[in-house]
């Protein structure tokens, strides 16, 4: 799992999210923080504390299309 800092235009303020190696979200801070390197800080905490192991199967855009060739 990977923990991300986000801000928007209407809150510039940090938040973290974690996610899993599929990419699906996990946990989201509602707390902000004033920096991202604060923001990080705190979610790779979580993320400890979380315990969890990530048994998700990675995204990947573009699939093979060996299963078209003919042989």
């Amino acid at each position: 799992m990977q923990v991300v800092a986000f801000s928007t235009p209407e809150d510039p303020l940090w938040r973290w999210r974690i996610v899993n190696y599929a990419g699906e979200l996990v946990e989201e801070s509602y707390e902000t923080f004033p920096s991202i390197a604060s923001a990080i800080e705190q979610g790779s905490k979580r993320l400890r504390l979380m315990d969890v192991v990530d048994n998700s199967v990675p995204f990947h855009p573009h699939r093979s299309t060996r299963h078209l060739r003919v042989p």
